[in-house]
């Protein structure tokens, strides 16, 4: 170890930075929210220091600090243009003896700032001692995908309640048990979710089981979570989060291993997927099976491709679970008129083409097509389609047949935001020959409206700038093997339980 990592308490404390720049503002934007007093020292300070908020406790000093400035501060910093000028300030501070910080130079440093993950009062500081900051900033971008914003709630809330603890479980052990079963139970999940009187009221009720001497057993839950279209780098950290924490994962077809290999290793796997005219589980046994395996105590993950409240029946699948009182959470998605779109080069809305966009599914409850066909054929509007690969050439007939323009531009995305995503453009009377010719097996989306047009213009993703060299193949060849993404691999490493 060729540093001692510290956390320095800076409350109330002043903190002297030397120069009026952007360098300058960041170092005392940090001495600010450690709670410290902070006096610069430059003849202007730059915009930057605007931005630091009235409530920052700042004052100016339009020259350079003397001795007598440093010996009531705890450290400096030093962030001048001037190399010459940071040196001088740095002998000030050996004078003084404090330490001292210079940016860009971690050979003068008394201490290196490390990079800093922030949930307080959870702190996580990287360090590389200086020899490359950008590594650093690398670590930190993963580890701020693994802990939510929200994990500061939880630190707070077991600060709050160790001494209520302490009092009712004299013994170490039966203590550390105690936390291990709260950290790693609803309580965390309560917390996370704001539901801070719930979580008390948990928290009391296993703390009370626990002092006398009866085995708590644990409440179940269910977390309706929506996985995106496809790619995983599109899942939301509060959707990694509970895939990582669920005892059980009913998942359908539109479930990639991509997404799948994120849930936690060791959790039960039931596949409920759906195909067109195939239905592996019926919607209410579906609903029936999460309400079980909640009264069972575990904690029940139910995985659906875009999001669960469009056009994807999560509604439908929570209400028995309301009628029951099981707890759930809903966890929205990218749907997948937002994601399949952005990844076609396709903008929904847009100023020269769209000042709307209608989401309408051509899969209904009965099998027919019904919708209200004035809505959707309105002047720049944008329609996306959801589920109508199996009705194609009907919906679009039908589109022709109710006054839409045989030459209004269409799309058919085909696995989109995927590597084997494949995008069709024509008109409402080629797109399905063109999709049927192709062989398109789904899921796809269809983008009606002149926005489709900008698809050549912009489509980033095929074109390789998105998917990289490696994606470009793979889109050949939904077989080929790829990297993991940055979620994926930060959470790939994580073995059994969280």
């Amino acid at each position: 170890m060729d540093q001692l990592p510290i956390y320095f308490n800076l409350t109330d404390r002043w903190v002297a930075v030397l120069g009026g720049g952007v360098a300058a503002a960041r170092k005392a934007e940090l001495a600010t929210r450690a709670g410290a007093r902070v006096k610069v020292f430059a003849d202007r300070l730059c915009e930057e220091f605007d931005q630091l908020g009235p409530y920052a406790r700042l004052t100016h000093v339009p020259r350079e600090p003397r001795t007598e400035d440093l010996e009531e501060c705890a450290l400096l910093y030093c962030a001048a243009e001037d190399p010459a000028q940071n040196r001088k300030a740095r002998s000030l501070a050996r004078a003084a003896h404090i330490p001292c910080n210079v940016v860009d130079s971690p050979e003068l440093c008394d201490f290196t700032m490390p990079s800093i993950v922030d949930r307080s009062p959870v702190v996580i500081a990287i360090s590389t001692a200086g020899a490359s900051p950008i590594l650093g900033r690398m670590i930190k971008a993963r580890l701020e995908t693994l802990l939510p914003a929200a994990y500061g709630r939880v630190a707070a809330f077991v600060g709050r309640h160790r001494r209520k603890v302490g009092s009712k479980l004299e013994n170490l052990d039966r203590r550390r048990r105690f936390w291990e079963q709260v950290l790693e139970g609803p309580v965390v999940d309560l917390v996370l979710a704001g539901r801070q009187a719930e979580a008390i009221a948990e928290f009391d009720t296993q703390l009370d089981a626990a002092a006398h001497g009866a085995e708590y057993r644990q409440q179940g839950e269910v977390y309706l979570v929506g996985a995106g279209p496809g790619d995983p780098d599109l899942l939301t950290f509060k959707a990694l989060r509970l895939m990582q924490r669920a005892d059980v994962v009913l998942y359908d077809r539109l479930i990639g291993e991509g997404i799948l290999n994120l849930v936690r290793r060791d959790a039960e796997r039931i596949y409920v997927g759906k195909l067109p005219q195939e239905h592996t589980l019926p919607q209410l046994e579906i609903s029936r099976m999460l309400l079980r395996l909640a009264q069972e105590g575990k904690r029940v993950l139910r995985l659906k491709g875009g999001d669960p409240f469009v056009f994807g029946r999560g509604g439908e699948e929570i209400e028995l679970l309301a009628q029951a009182g099981v707890p759930f959470q809903v966890v929205p998605g990218i749907t997948a008129a937002a994601g399949c779109a952005a990844y076609a080069g396709i903008p929904l809305t847009h100023r020269d083409h769209a000042q709307a966009c209608i989401f309408v599914t051509g899969h209904t409850k009965n099998g027919q097509i019904d919708v209200d066909w004035k809505a959707l054929l309105q002047p720049r509007q944008t329609v996306a389609v959801y589920m109508g690969l199996a009705h194609l050439a009907e919906l679009t007939r039908a589109f022709i047949d109710n006054g839409a323009d045989p030459d209004l531009p269409a799309a058919v995305i085909d696995n989109g935001t995927r590597l084997n995503q494949r995008v069709l453009t024509g008109t409402i009377e080629t797109i399905a020959k063109l999709a049927a010719d192709a062989g398109l097996q789904g899921p796809t989306i269809l983008i009606i409206g002149s926005v489709v047009r900008l698809h050549d213009k912009l489509n980033w993703y095929e074109r390789g700038e998105g998917m990289g060299t490696a994606g470009a193949s793979a889109a050949a060849d939904p077989t080929a093997p790829r990297s993991l993404s940055a979620a994926e691999s930060a959470i790939s490493d994580r073995v059994g339980p969280p």
